[in-house]
């Protein structure tokens, strides 16, 4: 009964990306043929026709924090008015606990602006967070997406530094294997938790060329390294870490993973924190090659894909919204901590439900749906609900899309700046082996 269940999600969540993809089709066709209207006929033939209601959610009618400050340290000034092209810097507390990484304090930032003169130019954003733990976990990062004015070139990257702790979760998908004691632990059915100790650097920086209108060709690279790896509380040298790394022709104690990207965009959204409607896809290569000082080459293939409907013209925040992403191994070996899996996407914001990497292998896709809703109507509460699937490979026989695991949970949203819709997120997911978390951001996890 329950994998007959998990076969109609996942045959719901197949329908739901065809169909997301289809939309895909719609809007390029739309896009390429511009037919001149005669604005004599159109007249005639629309003039008995009904308005179409106007839109009411209007920036100075909603409300976010910077209203919240002014109402209450300067009661009686007047709102300025909302600035479209800048949203200053928004700072908010990092805080969580769990029993992997202790009690955390820390503290988050984020801004966006859109530069030059062109109101077509998309939104770049920008965002920092450093903090640490009651266990020692120092982890600091910035990351950031930057269009130029007329969108004319997009600059994406990051740069961590970290003392970290990496849980660990064995490989695949939860499968139990019938081979060997080693392929058995690495497989971790029962999802038995270990933690890695390292320390983790990650440099990455991508260059985009528009080439037509919204449509991008970029290229960049990728320098991820990690130094002093240790399992300091296992008693046995038979670890899904030492197990993997032995088999694949990695040190135990560190390795770099470091390769060149190419990759073609497309994007319509109408805004990069919070969209409405539009799509964003990316598709993609990574070459990691030992001359860049990676331990092994590797070729690997991903892709990312969203989609936004609106269901409401007097109230857009009322929106569906899709994502798939993807990542698959065609050649070559990637380190056991590198494997694509839950958290894993350039966001880390996928898998709600589970901590990053609770299922990976070498070939992983994912797919999630959400609602996204005002709940106050001055728009300073939203909320969302979400149901997600995620599926990978392992190494004793299990094929991606054959078996799949789900994640779903709700969450509230506060609205930080209306005019760049930055929103605090506030969510709690659950998933299963007893997986749940709550989950605190800046700005939607997709």
């Amino acid at each position: 009964m329950q994998r007959k269940s998990y076969s109609n999600i996942f045959r719901l969540v197949f329908g739901i990306i065809l169909f997301a993809f289809l939309g895909i089709t719609t809007n390029i066709a739309h896009g390429q043929v511009q037919v001149p209207a005669d604005t004599t006929k159109v007249d005639s033939l629309h003039k008995d026709e009904p308005k179409p209601v106007k839109a009411t959610d209007t920036l100075y009618k909603q409300y976010d924090f910077g209203d919240l400050m002014r109402n209450i340290f300067h009661p009686g000034k007047p709102a300025d008015a909302p600035n479209k092209k800048s949203s200053g810097i928004t700072v908010i507390p990092n805080v969580a606990s769990n029993p992997t990484i202790g009690s955390q304090i820390g503290i988050k930032a984020v801004a966006g602006k859109k530069l030059g003169d062109d109101p077509n130019t998309l939104l770049s954003v920008a965002a920092t967070s450093a903090s640490i733990t009651t266990k020692g976990i120092i982890y600091f990062y910035i990351n950031h997406n930057v269009y130029t004015p007329g969108n004319k070139w997009n600059f994406q990257g990051n740069l961590v530094a970290a003392k970290t702790v990496s849980p660990d979760y064995g490989l695949g998908i939860g499968q139990a294997s019938g081979g060997s004691t080693a392929d058995q632990v690495l497989a971790n059915p029962e999802r038995k938790a270990r933690a890695l100790h390292s320390q983790y650097y990650n440099i990455r920086e991508k260059v985009y060329k528009e080439i037509d209108k919204g449509l991008f060709l970029g290229a960049g690279a990728s320098f991820d390294i990690r130094r002093k790896i240790e399992d300091t509380k296992s008693s046995t040298d038979l670890t899904p870490y030492n197990i993997y790394s032995d088999r694949h022709g990695f040190a135990r104690d560190h390795y770099a993973a470091n390769g060149l990207l190419f990759n073609i965009q497309y994007t319509t959204r109408d805004n990069q924190n919070r969209a409405y409607h539009g799509i964003y896809a990316d598709a993609g290569f990574r070459l990691n090659q030992s001359w860049m000082g990676s331990s092994r080459n590797a070729v690997q293939f991903t892709t990312d894909f969203r989609k936004y409907f609106s269901l409401s013209a007097v109230n857009p925040e009322h929106v569906i919204a899709f994502w798939n992403w993807g990542s698959y191994l065609i050649s070559g070996n990637i380190p056991y901590l590198e494997l694509a899996g839950t958290g894993k996407d350039p966001g880390f914001r996928s898998g709600r439900g589970y901590v990053v990497q609770y299922f990976k292998g070498t070939q992983y896709n994912y797919s999630e749906v959400e609602y996204r809703f005002p709940i106050l109507r001055n728009k300073f509460l939203s909320g969302v609900l979400f149901g997600n699937l995620q599926t990978t490979n392992d190494e004793s026989g299990t094929k991606i899309f054959e078996q799949w695991q789900p994640g779903y949970g709700g969450g509230l949203r506060v609205l930080f700046n209306k005019a760049t819709r930055t929103n605090l997120c506030l969510d709690y997911a659950f998933g299963k082996y007893g997986s749940k978390g709550f989950f605190l951001g800046l700005n939607e996890a997709f």
